[in-house]
């Protein structure tokens, strides 16, 4: 299994990935020359913001800027994000199997549900907070996304096809108003989602990306996100 991490490589559109790879070959046989043994870690911290940067993510707008910022929070560093009307994300590209290591997790909060949202519609395509897990594919047409998203409407743990396009699910991994204001923690098992989602077994991880957007409602919303993890188990 190898894990290649792009810090400023990567494009995001909301369903086209465009990533190149790093060929891990010579490292390789470094490492083996060199008589160590490369065992592979049971989890991979992504972000948690201690730091106070942003590395390894890359934003794109889409309709304005969401303002996305390390801020201090009762927990430490965490990443707020602010849309009034806007929609921009950002997107950490790491490429892994989803075999080796299934499992992401984050934590987030938000400040308030959509009041027009309606996951049905692409007027109502908005959420205080999402995560996308991306499926890239050199033929665009059949690149795929799983869209973890704090649901305006949709009941908790229902998933159904974008208002845009059948190549992203969405799946309400939260709900509703009932933890606004909450740090609400979430831990997926992207092959079990992606079958369920898709009916297939999932290829090649691509990205991960958060997006906080109001653009279609029109209305204002603000997330925080922290603790982005792969794991094995």
């Amino acid at each position: 299994m190898k894990i290649v991490v792009h810090a400023n490589r990567f494009k995001l559109c909301l369903f086209p990935v465009c990533y190149w790879r790093l060929g891990l070959s010579c490292l390789a046989l470094l490492l083996f020359a060199a008589g160590g043994a490369f065992a592979e870690p049971s989890q991979r911290l992504l972000s948690d913001f201690a730091d106070d940067t942003l590395s390894g993510w890359e934003g794109k707008s889409f309709e304005g800027e969401t303002d996305y910022r390390i801020v201090d929070d009762a927990t430490g560093k965490v990443l707020r994000a602010e849309s009034h009307g806007t929609a921009s994300g950002l997107a950490y590209t790491i490429e892994y199997e989803p075999a080796e290591y299934p499992f992401i997790s984050w934590r987030w909060k938000i400040s308030n549900v959509i009041a027009k949202g309606d996951s049905r519609t692409k007027s109502g395509d908005d959420y205080a907070a999402r995560v996308y897990v991306l499926f890239p594919h050199w033929f665009f047409p059949k690149t795929k996304t799983l869209n973890y998203i704090w649901a305006n409407q949709l009941p908790k743990e229902a998933i159904q096809k974008n208002a845009f396009t059948s190549n992203a699910m969405m799946i309400a991994v939260e709900s509703g108003a009932g933890k606004v204001g909450e740090w609400v923690s979430v831990r997926r098992n992207i092959v079990e989602d992606y079958r369920r989602a898709f009916g297939a077994e999932p290829p090649q991880v691509g990205a991960v990306a958060i997006m906080t957007d109001t653009d279609n409602t029109g209305e204002a919303a603000t997330a925080w996100y922290d603790d982005f993890v792969i794991s094995k188990e």
